[in-house]
């Protein structure tokens, strides 16, 4: 698509849908974990990226970061507009008129829509490991990873084979004995786990997750809003008895520290691992305040609170009742997605739908720009049930939001 006819496109997208934009369903699969079949996904699409690269479990929305999967296409990761027989990705309409989308505060800080969100859904867990900080990952051309956790209700009526995590190293773990973990990756189970601790999950409830904390996510569907970035490194090296390749540890590490025991350690920020107080500093309930309940709706913050003292993105879980509508308005973008009901925003239907063909479009996801937000945009839910959206934004959009522990 040339320049001109994509600047058209992102204008006339913007202009039929008043400041909204339709999404596709964006799918990315995992080499190294298997699917949890909860994300709607029909179940003979699982593999439609080929079974060489893994089963589809996860859902991207409102992304502008593509994933770092070996083998992936270039635009694999990227969320895609739709707006008729049009179709461009929402990274190339941020870069053709990024003010209207997400704003110029983002615009002139960033110069892209910095965070995207997910859904992953897997049958068990997930290999321990970290997300490298800005300073690590900018050695391999890459930007850290903080993240977050939120567990929703619709998508969780069964946990799977292990609803539980994993979060940072027991209190008095020394790095000797994670270095010793590292020597003995060829011997089967490395024995990190015994470092760690377990909290259960909960639907409902959330975690935040800075760079450098080791974490293990359980078999709960997980929303999770997060830094525009796909870096990390595994440290466990066997799981549900799959072997974890020690390149999944090295993936985002420099080469010549591909072997430095010691530099893996020290990528952990060790303070916040072993913290004796962990879950009271990183776990979230959702909290809605007053000024954002009204006639038939609620609006609660489901992630929320600084990470290393910034804030990088933050998420709210809207609940319209059959026949309630309100008119949100707000001075952030945001990208949100249905997990429940039927209704309307704007000019756009939306559906939450029960199953999905790989490559099928649906009316569950759509990018509300911050122009359009800042107008303000009636939603209404139509169906006989509660309408229930997730959305996301970006960092420093949330002064509004709860402190953690506040």
């Amino acid at each position: 698509m040339t320049d001109r006819r994509l600047e058209s496109g992102v204008t006339e997208a913007l202009e039929s849908g008043e400041g909204l934009l339709r999404l596709a369903p964006n799918w990315v699969p995992r080499s190294f974990l298997m699917p949890g079949r909860r994300l709607k996904l029909a179940l003979q699409d699982l593999y439609a990226y080929g079974a060489h690269r893994g089963g589809i479990d996860e859902r991207w929305f409102a992304s502008t970061t593509p994933t770092t999967n070996e083998g992936a296409a270039a635009d694999e990761g990227l969320s895609y507009v739709v707006n008729g027989s049009d179709r461009f990705t929402l990274s190339d309409a941020v870069a053709a008129q990024g003010k209207r989308i997400i704003g110029q505060t983002l615009m002139e800080q960033y110069g892209r829509w910095p965070v995207y969100s997910k859904f992953f859904d897997n049958m068990g867990p997930i290999p321990h490991h970290l997300h490298q900080n800005n300073e690590q990952a900018a050695l391999v051309g890459q930007q850290g990873k903080p993240e977050s956790y939120y567990y929703p209700p619709q998508l969780n009526p069964t946990g799977n084979n292990f609803p539980y995590t994993f979060f940072g190293l027991e209190p008095g773990t020394t790095q000797a004995q994670l270095r010793a973990c590292l020597e003995r990756w060829e011997e089967g189970d490395n024995g990190i786990l015994d470092l760690s601790k377990a909290y259960r999950l909960k639907p409902g409830t959330g975690w935040l997750v800075p760079p450098g904390v080791l974490h293990a996510p359980g078999s709960l569907v997980t929303y999770e809003p997060q830094w525009g970035s796909d870096v990390f490194a595994m440290y466990q090296s066997l799981v549900e008895g799959r072997y974890v390749s020690w390149d999944l540890l090295v993936k985002d590490v420099p080469e010549e520290k591909h072997h430095d025991l010691d530099y893996l350690v020290e990528m952990l920020d060790w303070e916040q691992n072993v913290d004796p107080e962990f879950k009271k500093n990183h776990y979230l309930e959702p909290i809605c305040l007053k000024q954002d309940r009204g006639d038939g709706y609620e609006d609660r913050w489901v992630v929320y609170g600084k990470i290393n003292g910034e804030d990088l993105f933050s998420a709210k879980e809207l609940t319209i009742q059959p026949g309630a509508r309100m008119t949100l308005k707000e001075n952030r973008a945001s990208g949100l997605i249905v997990t429940q009901g039927r209704g309307r925003i704007g000019k756009l239907n939306l559906d939450c739908p029960v199953f999905i063909r790989f490559g099928q479009m649906t009316e569950d996801e759509v990018f509300i720009t911050e122009e359009a937000a800042r107008q303000g945009v009636e939603i209404q839910c139509t169906g006989s049930e509660p309408l229930v959206a997730l959305r996301y934004f970006g960092p420093g959009m949330a002064p509004d939001a709860p402190a953690l522990n506040g």
